[in-house]
């Protein structure tokens, strides 16, 4: 009645797993250093200069996305989700702090 379903998917090739396991584990320590440094700066402990590190770590994040999904072959529908996860990475801090410093003035007012 119902037939069977075959997922066509690309293997990964042994000479890809360790750049694919390192790219996607540093996909993950530059966006927690991201989000560490521009925090620190935000509240007051690290100076302005330290942003620019901040930016630095995001592009690093961003390309070790961008290679980890190359290696991988993903999809144009993935590609896009991946693409617009970056920008928010890159945004929601923002909207964060503008928010938080918004209720802030709110609240003292």
């Amino acid at each position: 009645m119902l037939g069977e379903v075959v997922r066509n998917r690309p293997e990964i090739a042994l000479d890809d797993f360790l750049p694919i396991f390192l790219s996607s584990s540093l996909v993950l320590v530059f966006g927690a250093l991201f989000v560490g440094i521009y925090t620190l700066v935000k509240m007051g402990y690290l100076k302005k200069f330290y942003m620019t590190i901040a930016y630095l770590f995001w592009i690093l994040q961003a390309y070790c996305m961008y290679f980890m999904a190359t290696r991988l072959q993903v999809g144009d529908f993935v590609g896009k989700v991946l693409f617009i996860t970056m920008i928010a990475y890159l945004t929601l801090p923002h909207l964060y702090y503008y928010l938080n410093s918004k209720a802030e003035e709110e609240y003292e007012n």
